[in-house]
């Protein structure tokens, strides 16, 4: 089993405990590996956080489930999202989004159930799924666009599909799945639970919505599709991915919510109480409206982007996310990472998320090393080109 969920993150694994484990403490390499922040935390999340140290009371940092304060934050940002009108008591508040995901996938698959997620991924769905004892079905995307193929969606349906598992906005191509692409997959959906004889969930991976650009609005496939079950992370819009507090939530709509609940819950536990720690739910209500400075991520896609494009690189203009992706100039994406590599740049192998022959680079990189990095992408452009 354990060899299973090895293999399914190996490309992941090779990655960073190699070129990322040698270079990312380097101060001279320009790192766009990753999400990371590579500057101070925004004041404000700092004083949200030291606010709560000082206990107010003996169970000030007593084991904590979801707190009531918390999911009453939750439901009422989840209200404005969504236009529905949204119960505290369906927010299940998480450590992190990656255990709100590993939560959620334990609770609606049985064993055998087919879970659908589009490639390429985030690097742990096919994992997560296996963990759960379920059965990972992949519906390509084309890149760069990533449109949703509901062709394909529809022809990788069977009676053992479960799940369908949508990240929007997507990492890795960064693009927002419209409003009338998400009504579209909704009464695929539809149709398709009907025919089967069982409702198949919608899992909604979020954690990118505050994230979007060029004054784009998202849209949650939780306003159209009733069996939708969100999950969240504050690590992207705070910029704090070490400080792990996310949640699990569903449409009110969602059919058999009672019963979600309780499953949700044991779910839960049997992960290992994947509750959040008390300072971070204590001071959910001062985290939930920050976000990191959007205009500045515009600004380095911009001069990232521009520079990419007049060397000759074909590089995407993403509506959202930390990230734009890069097509290599040979077919060898690795190898040419290598390249970047010696000139001082570290980026993601694009087959490391299932996209061959492209690169991704994260935003997250400091000004500073948007333009260091510059002068390294045009420096292994000219040597892939003399090869």
């Amino acid at each position: 089993r354990v060899d299973r969920l090895r293999a399914s993150i190996a490309p992941f694994l090779g990655f960073f405990t190699g070129p990322y484990a040698t270079m990312q403490d380097d101060p001279g390499v320009a790192n766009f590996a990753v999400g990371n922040p590579h500057e101070l935390a925004m004041p404000a999340y700092v004083k949200a956080i030291r606010d709560q140290l000082e206990p107010r009371d003996k169970d000030w940092f007593a084991y904590k489930l979801s707190e009531p304060n918390a999911q009453r934050v939750v439901a009422g940002a989840m209200s404005r999202l969504t236009g529905l009108e949204w119960d505290p008591a369906d927010v299940n508040m998480t450590n992190g989004g990656f255990a709100a995901i590993a939560v959620a996938l334990r609770t609606l698959l049985q064993p055998g159930d087919e879970a659908i997620f589009m490639s390429p991924p985030w690097f742990f769905y096919e994992q997560l799924i296996l963990a759960a004892d379920g059965e990972p079905v992949r519906v390509a995307f084309d890149m760069p666009v990533c449109a949703l193929d509901l062709k394909r969606i529809e022809a990788a349906i069977t009676p053992r599909t479960r799940v369908v598992l949508l990240n929007s906005p997507h990492n890795p191509s960064g693009r927002v799945v419209p409003l009338d692409e998400l009504a579209a997959l909704s009464e695929l959906l539809a149709s398709a639970s009907r025919r089967i004889g069982h409702t198949i969930y919608l899992l909604s991976d979020e954690p990118y919505r505050r994230i979007v650009f060029d004054g784009r609005q998202f849209h949650s496939a939780a306003e159209v599709y009733p069996a939708t079950v969100v999950t969240y992370s504050y690590g992207k819009q705070l910029l704090a991915p070490g400080m792990r507090i996310g949640y699990i939530t569903w449409s009110p709509n969602m059919p058999q919510r009672d019963r979600l609940r309780d499953d949700i819950f044991i779910s839960q536990f049997a992960a290992g109480f994947s509750f959040p720690n008390a300072d971070l739910q204590h001071a959910i209500e001062t985290l939930e409206p920050l976000c990191i400075d959007i205009a500045a991520l515009e600004r380095r896609r911009a001069r990232l982007v521009g520079a990419l494009r007049e060397m000759g690189y074909e590089a995407t203009w993403p509506d959202g996310t930390f990230y734009v992706m890069a097509r290599a100039p040979m077919a060898d994406d690795a190898e040419f990472a290598r390249i970047l590599n010696a000139n001082q740049v570290l980026v993601l192998p694009g087959s490391i998320v299932e996209t061959p022959g492209w690169f991704r680079i994260s935003l997250t990189a400091s000004d500073d090393m948007v333009e260091r990095g510059i002068p390294g992408f045009q420096a292994a452009m000219a040597q892939a080109r003399a090869r």
